[in-house]
């Protein structure tokens, strides 16, 4: 891959006014130059790439402002908006999303009514075949469309997505509702809330999570930027580079499920020693995300390390698939190759659960795309 061409080819894009520089804004915010080379090759690390190409990507994120991206919300609650802008002490990952070239975000923007509307058409009819898309939330279709009406003539957010697609150079569904369905979508799913890809041709690239990573965000617009191309996906359209792996793989307390040492019950002596959480209802030996290394709340924690399971949520159909979210899944799919029993008896452990986590990924991936 040349690099950069592509680079001089987004030098060539016009930056959009008014904005500071990236490097003062990193500075206002307590970062030095040093701080983001280190960001910039752990994003490497992240992509696929060796630390070599980290001022490859450092200059890669300076030219993220060349590229219009447009954001729309459809049926959601903002958990995926504020999980990446709500903090009292901004990550150079929100950082890089004030800098990018973002046209429309109705979370973020100061316009509304008719002017909202306006600036949306005008975004897209100026950048036409030139944006990214990133749609946060599930879309009511067909004949219950009209229970997600949008902005000042009350346009259907289904017809929205729809034209937004048409125009964009890449789509992304960002989280669980816009990639799967999420829980507007769970069983008996009144208002036939349906995930983006269902309702366009066009290449949706999921990005599932309730919600998901602000690194998994900011990640695939790097990858467009370095590459103009889509990442290689699984087989549920998530970039391999963040979902290829389970949460189990590489969970903290993955040592204690090897050993046979359970919490039983939360608030027992397990559950004070760190002990794994998969007998009461961790779903992470099923679930496939980055969550493990990246964490929330500023890299902080997450659930796991905060004492509760994992819900699965990055999973299709999370929500009716993954319950009861603090009981093993005793009636799952995976039944068959006896993941319950298998912790009761971890003491043979790692063998058992080598067989355990090859047949789960073949199951997994052997799972075609509706």
């Amino acid at each position: 891959m040349d690099f950069s061409a592509r680079l001089k080819e987004l030098e060539s894009f016009e930056r959009k006014d008014n904005k500071a520089s990236l490097s003062s804004m990193l500075k206002q915010n307590g970062f030095t130059r040093r701080d983001f080379l280190k960001y910039s090759s752990a994003m490497a690390a992240m992509l696929g790439l060796s630390s070599t190409f980290a001022p490859t990507i450092a200059k890669a994120i300076e030219l993220a402002d060349r590229l219009p991206v447009i954001w729309l919300h459809m049926a959601e609650c903002t958990g995926c908006s504020e999980s990446l802008l709500r903090s009292d002490a901004p990550t150079i990952d929100s950082l890089i999303f004030d800098y990018i070239n973002l046209e429309y975000h109705e979370t973020i923007m100061a316009a509304s009514g008719f002017q909202a509307e306006s600036n949306l058409e005008n975004a897209m009819k100026k950048h036409k075949g030139k944006y990214i898309l990133m749609v946060e939330g599930a879309i009511p279709a067909g004949q219950s469309s009209f229970y997600l009406t949008l902005g000042a003539h009350a346009k259907k957010g289904e017809e929205i997505a729809k034209q937004a697609c048409n125009n964009a150079a890449a789509i992304f569904a960002i989280g669980a509702c816009s990639s799967f369905g999420g829980i507007q979508a769970a069983a008996p799913n009144p208002t036939n809330a349906m995930p983006l890809s269902k309702i366009t041709n066009k290449a949706v690239i999921n990005v599932p999570g309730c919600p998901p990573s602000e690194k998994n965000i900011v990640g695939n617009v790097l990858h467009y930027v370095l590459y103009g191309t889509l990442p290689a996906l699984d087989n549920y359209n998530r970039p391999k580079w963040a979902y290829e792996n389970r949460i189990h793989d590489l969970c903290e307390r993955r040592g204690h499920f090897d050993a046979g040492e359970f919490v039983q019950s939360f608030g027992d002596e397990g559950a004070k020693k760190g002990y794994c959480l998969y007998k009461v209802g961790c779903k992470g030996p099923y679930t496939f995300n980055n969550c493990s290394k990246l964490r929330f709340n500023q890299h902080t924690n997450w659930p796991i390390g905060a004492g509760h399971g994992c819900i699965g949520c990055s999973e299709p159909d999370f929500w009716d698939n993954m319950g009861p979210f603090e009981e093993p899944l005793k009636s799952h799919l995976f039944k068959s190759i006896s993941a319950d029993a298998t912790s009761d008896k971890i003491g043979i452990g790692v063998l058992t659960l080598t067989g355990l986590t090859i047949a789960a990924h073949a199951v997994i991936s052997s799972v075609k795309k509706d």
